[in-house]
């Protein structure tokens, strides 16, 4: 990793709170003990569709963002498993510097082991740097269909084969929800929970209510 003093690039902003390692990069592609290569599997279940397609508006498959240096996330970033396979995945990908309100212990002092920059800001700095990517580009509104884990994972069963998101582990699937409800009370003017645990018809009266206030 080439040293440097200053570092300049166009961030790319993605609030996902409590991503973890796994996230970062998944376990199928922990075999391999080299460094290179490991970047076009970052974020591979939430960047590539089940036929292993480039996500068009992912973030990271975006330009300008598709060459960032720089990478805002949600809190507690790199938690979960000790894998030195995250940073490099995340250098071998081109990002050199990560930006969060905090970081998993291990995987904050892998990054320096590593040679990447791992800055911690408190929430506020943390929002002013999203006013200066997103600018005033965001969603009117974002429903979030919420169901307890269990109970969805039921309903996945009765539809058929799991697909490779959803065979992910229980503590992942609450770390994710808890994710999308705290971001929901952080702006509840952007964000409006649905209980999804209800029947279609009720989940989709909720729905159109919600569209129709916009």
């Amino acid at each position: 990793m080439k040293k440097f003093n200053k570092l300049k690039s166009i961030p790319a902003y993605l609030p996902i709170i409590n991503t973890d390692t796994d996230m970062i990069i998944p376990k199928q592609f922990l075999k391999t003990i080299k460094r290179n290569g490991l970047g076009k599997s970052l974020f591979f279940e939430i960047r590539y569709d089940d036929n292993e397609k480039p996500i068009s508006d992912f973030i990271l498959n975006k330009e300008p963002y598709s060459n960032s240096k720089i990478l805002i996330e949600g809190k507690n970033f790199g938690c979960g498993s000790s894998r030195e396979h995250a940073p490099w995945a995340l250098l071998d990908f081109g990002i050199t510097c990560v930006i969060s309100s905090s970081f998993a212990d291990i995987f904050y002092n892998n990054c320096f082991k590593n040679g990447m920059l791992p800055i911690v800001l408190d929430l506020k700095k943390i929002e002013a740097l999203e006013d200066m990517v997103q600018g005033t580009l965001r969603p009117d509104l974002t429903l979030i269909l919420d169901i307890d884990v269990n109970l969805g994972l039921e309903r996945a069963r009765q539809r058929g084969e799991l697909d490779r998101f959803e065979i992910e582990s229980i503590p992942f699937f609450e770390r994710v929800r808890q994710a999308y409800l705290d971001r929901a009370l952080q702006y509840p003017e952007r964000y409006q929970v649905v209980d999804a645990s209800r029947s279609l018809e009720e989940v989709k009266l909720d729905v159109e209510a919600a569209l129709a206030n916009i």
